[in-house]
């Protein structure tokens, strides 16, 4: 316990800096919500600040520099744990909603996943859905990363913990000199789009509330919404634009736009051989779905049918989650093949979810150089991404995540068999899960609902999404033997 009380140090800081963010939701609260709503927020402030500072006293005599299994450690508490600390005010609303529904929701939200298990969301108060939406604005580029902005400020290394959240396969290269300028950096480029999605969602006829939540949720590529209808509430092409527009904007990685602002050059992003790929696939999925529609006569005009697919291939491929249609009324190739964009299509260094488009490309190079050396066995034939040789530990890394990843899927489908969910269900709740999706088939899509899930089947829903959210590496190495010894 003491060898890990340095670690629990940090987290106390982070759940005193964290009861901070209750602040939000109770200003919108003291402007549209009834009195007593305040006091949810309020007792929700004491808690979590009380917690927090208990566990700083305890722990407030172990410090000392983070070591690399240490930012493993403290990256799963601190997702473990926040959640738990933003379903208080879920179940201080909503006193019917179990500690199991509302810590679904809760790590719904802060994984930028978007499945809810709530109905009746037009009906809310303001502040409980902007809360929703909220939470997918902290976790959608890593809360860890605004730690790292702040650590160095405690005295601590942060390092490791930018090492052990950082997205994609490719961790080590630095933006800046110092990792706590590169963290500050992606997030006033994040704080950037925000502003603009916000007044843009504004601008094309949401209200300021409205405006906001789905802001918060578009840019943490979330798809959580304070309307049952999600949408299709609206039902305005030029609102579907706006959120097409910055869905697609934030599933590039926002180190590529923060190179482009120090440069002052789109050189760097217009060149680079991930973002072409996800744009290549985003207009041929659009492109080929639209016509598989209009040729099926789903929708009466191509117009119709284009606006249609268009909006939800780049929510599925973005892992945001909206919907405007039942989609699974389309033929049966396009949902699934929609899911399977949710699984790869997003950059890595994005808010969106998946195994990131960066590692797809760098297996399908490494499958075809294994089909050249079969030919030529002699030949020098190295993986190559842009202009960058990718070495073997990478490639090992790439390896090992896929192994992983497909496991986890596996088994977590499993899972949901065994305790009666049909297959179609089963496979597509664990793939928008692990994957951050948000949508699904079956009895968990369009017309069905999480509210008719068991405790078990929630629990392996909610797992799926923190493991997912984390990459799974990270939290795997926790069952590491290795891990655990001095």
């Amino acid at each position: 316990m003491d060898y890990f009380a340095p670690v629990l140090n940090v987290l106390a800081r982070i759940m005193v800096g964290y009861s901070a963010m209750f602040l939000i939701p109770l200003a919108w609260g003291l402007a549209l919500d009834p009195a007593e709503m305040q006091v949810v927020w309020l007792d929700s402030i004491a808690l979590s600040l009380t917690l927090g500072l208990a566990l700083w006293l305890v722990t407030q005599r172990q410090r000392r520099e983070l070591q690399p299994r240490d930012g493993f450690l403290l990256v799963n508490l601190v997702w473990s744990v926040l959640p738990a600390l933003s379903a208080i005010p879920l179940m201080l609303a909503m006193p019917e909603l179990s500690w199991t529904d509302a810590y679904f929701e809760a790590v719904s939200g802060f994984t930028t996943t978007g499945f809810t298990i709530l109905s009746g969301l037009d009906k809310l108060p303001v502040s409980v859905n902007v809360w929703r939406c909220l939470l997918q604005l902290f976790g959608g580029l890593g809360i860890i990363l605004l730690v790292v902005a702040v650590l160095p400020l405690l005295g601590l290394g942060s390092l490791q913990l930018y090492k052990a959240e950082a997205a994609g396969p490719i961790k080590d290269d630095r933006l800046t000199p110092r990792i706590a300028e590169t963290a500050r950096g992606l997030w006033s480029v994040y704080f950037v789009f925000s502003v603009a999605c916000f007044l843009a969602y504004r601008w094309a006829g949401m209200s300021w509330a409205d405006a906001f939540m789905h802001m918060c949720s578009t840019m943490g590529l979330g798809g959580l919404s304070s309307h049952d209808a999600s949408f299709a509430y609206f039902n305005s092409p030029l609102i579907e634009g706006v959120a097409i527009f910055f869905m697609v904007l934030a599933g590039v990685s926002f180190a590529r736009y923060f190179v482009v602002w120090r440069t002052r050059s789109l050189h760097t992003l217009l060149h680079d051989t991930e973002v072409r790929a996800y744009l290549i696939v985003l207009v041929g999925s659009i492109l080929v779905l639209t016509l598989i529609l209009w040729h099926g006569q789903t929708y009466d005009t191509l117009s119709h049918t284009l606006r249609a697919v268009a909006f939800h291939v780049v929510s599925f491929a973005t892992t945001t989650g909206y919907s405007t249609q039942d989609y699974s009324q389309w033929p049966v190739f396009a949902p699934l093949w929609m899911l399977a964009l949710g699984s790869f299509a997003t950059c890595a260094g994005s808010t969106g979810g998946g195994m990131k488009m960066v590692r797809m490309i760098l297996l399908f190079k490494q499958a075809r150089r294994e089909l050249v050396l079969a030919i030529h066995p002699r030949v020098v034939n190295p993986v190559v991404l842009g202009r960058t040789v990718i070495g073997p530990q990478v490639m090992a890394s790439v390896v090992a995540f896929m192994l992983i990843f497909l496991a986890t899927h596996i088994w977590l489908t499993m899972l949901l068999l065994i305790s009666g969910m049909d297959l179609v269900s089963a496979m597509s709740a664990v793939v928008g899960s692990v994957n951050n999706i948000g949508l699904a088939l079956g009895s968990v899509g369009p017309t069905g609902s999480f509210a008719s899930l068991t405790d078990f089947q929630t629990w392996v829903c909610t797992i799926g999404m923190l493991v997912g959210r984390l990459e799974l590496l990270a939290v795997m190495v926790l069952f590491v033997p290795q891990f655990w010894r001095k």
